[in-house]
């Protein structure tokens, strides 16, 4: 039977609810997605607009988090309501409303004093809309990229702590453009010094370059251990050649599977951490005889002293006049009054002069009678 069915009316079967502006939006979004063959799921971003405080107080009382935010949502929608009051609480009740006020952009206040202090939340020209994930989906991601960092930090320790045997050489930061038939012509010797060994070269997705041991056939069984002591004794000489021809910024030893992926790595060595190099590093200058002025000789420090201090008085003078110069209501005046002073004075530097020219062209006619 359908639902408020009778023999005079057909119930609730026939009618359907309207469409308000949020289900017109995601109605376009819906069509947009499928007429571009985008799946909505696998394109949702990993960004959270809750701040990690807000995260921690919703994680530590869930289900009483849901229904303030979806107090919350409802007043944000509600483009008739300014003003949301929520009833007295606790004062770290209090301190999550706000945290989540401002992650929505609304302005919130702690009003009348215990124990009737409660929080109002304001809507401000700041306020644009409600964030589009819900706590709890921020919560999943914050969980989910935790337990990847996690799983890095787990693989970081793992591969300090393995002690599987160097199997291969670890190129880091190579030279621009060095191919493999050019680092094979480099290091013939080295690579063809061991029997029973032989090494391939391969480009790490780091750009990085290794260079693994293996048996040279497949019928040849070595193990572990001995390649390990092979490369070792390989190492000095590999480095030799590398650091010398620029082949790349350091050699290291390194271990890795049957996928090139790297098990174990030996510390970078190119750099001195420790040692008397670090010492020598950080000595004094070496110490240089003063050079001996001569009399009547002025000293370059001196002089470039002089004029910085002339500078810096020069512009001191400058601050001082322009906080004394008076400040006017009406600028545009000032400069109209400014523009009429000049003109004033320029007309009698003008006249000043004829004046002059004529009594000097006087004194000539005098002079010529």
């Amino acid at each position: 039977m359908k639902c408020n069915a009778s023999k005079t009316s057909e119930g609730n079967g026939q009618k359907s609810l309207s469409c308000d502006d949020e289900c017109a939006r995601l109605e376009r979004n819906r069509k947009l997605a499928l007429a571009l063959n985008v799946d909505p799921e696998a394109h949702k971003d990993e960004h959270v607009p809750y701040s990690a405080e807000t995260l921690r107080m919703f994680r530590d009382h869930v289900k009483w988090g849901q229904e303030q935010e979806r107090e919350f949502r409802v007043f944000a929608v509600d483009e008739a309501e300014k003003r949301l009051r929520f009833k007295p609480m606790a004062p770290q009740q209090r301190t999550f409303l706000h945290s989540l006020a401002e992650d929505f952009g609304l302005d919130s206040e702690s009003m009348d004093p215990e124990p009737h202090r409660h929080v109002a939340v304001f809507k401000t020209p700041r306020f644009v809309m409600a964030p589009m994930k819900t706590l709890a989906e921020c919560v999943r991601i914050r969980l989910n990229a935790e337990a990847a960092a996690a799983s890095v930090i787990e693989e970081q320790r793992r591969l300090r702590s393995n002690n599987e045997a160097y199997n291969a050489f670890l190129l880091v930061h190579p030279r621009f453009g060095l191919t493999i038939d050019e680092l094979r012509s480099e290091l013939p010797a080295q690579l063809q010094s061991t029997p029973g060994l032989a090494f391939d070269i391969s480009f790490l997705p780091s750009e990085e370059i290794v260079i693994k041991a293996r048996p040279a056939t497949l019928s040849t069984n070595i193990a572990p251990t001995s390649i390990e002591a092979a490369v070792k004794a390989l190492k000095t000489p590999v480095a030799h050649v590398i650091s010398s021809k620029r082949l790349a910024s350091s050699c290291q030893l390194c271990t890795l599977d049957s996928s090139l992926n790297i098990l174990r790595k030996e510390l970078d060595r190119s750099v001195n951490v420790d040692g008397w190099s670090q010492v020598a590093a950080k000595a004094a200058p070496p110490r240089t005889a003063s050079k001996l002025i001569g009399v009547g000789e002025k000293s370059v420090y001196t002089v470039l002293g002089s004029k910085l201090k002339d500078a810096k008085k020069k512009k001191q003078e400058m601050e001082k006049a322009r906080e004394e110069e008076p400040l006017v209501d009406d600028w545009e005046e000032a400069m109209r009054k400014e523009e009429q002073q000049e003109m004033v004075t320029r007309e009698g530097k003008e006249c000043g002069l004829s004046i002059v020219d004529a009594t000097m062209g006087q004194g000539d006619m005098t002079t010529g009678e």
